[in-house]
């Protein structure tokens, strides 16, 4: 599970970082990420309930996406303030090993735009 210390605390970061960010979106995900004046990467997943009605579904979704991020945190070393939100249900079932190329790749997108 990622540390508490990357993720975010208030709505009001969400919310800086939905007006202020930049989107990178594929079928499955997006990503929203805007520059932040922290001195570390903060992170956040986005799961409304018309992907999954069930809690314990969504709930499972950001406790692989969060795992997947931890997994890439030493290589992303920007400060950044990133947004997944997912739009397909079948992230909950997509090979690990998909889903943390899938999160790789659109964190090695965030650094070139």
């Amino acid at each position: 599970m990622l540390s508490q210390r990357y993720r975010f605390h208030s709505r009001g970061g969400v919310r800086y970082t939905y007006q202020k960010g930049k989107t990178i979106r594929t079928p499955v995900l997006s990503l929203v990420y805007a520059p932040n004046t922290h001195h570390h990467q903060r992170f956040g997943v986005v799961v409304s309930k018309k992907v999954l009605k069930s809690a314990v579904g969504r709930n499972r979704i950001r406790r692989r996406i969060y795992e997947a991020l931890r997994l890439e945190l030493p290589e992303f070393t920007d400060h950044m303030d990133c947004l997944f939100v997912v739009f397909n249900k079948s992230v909950i079932d997509m090979p690990f090993r998909d889903l943390r190329r899938l999160i790789h790749d659109l964190l090695g997108r965030s650094r070139l735009n």
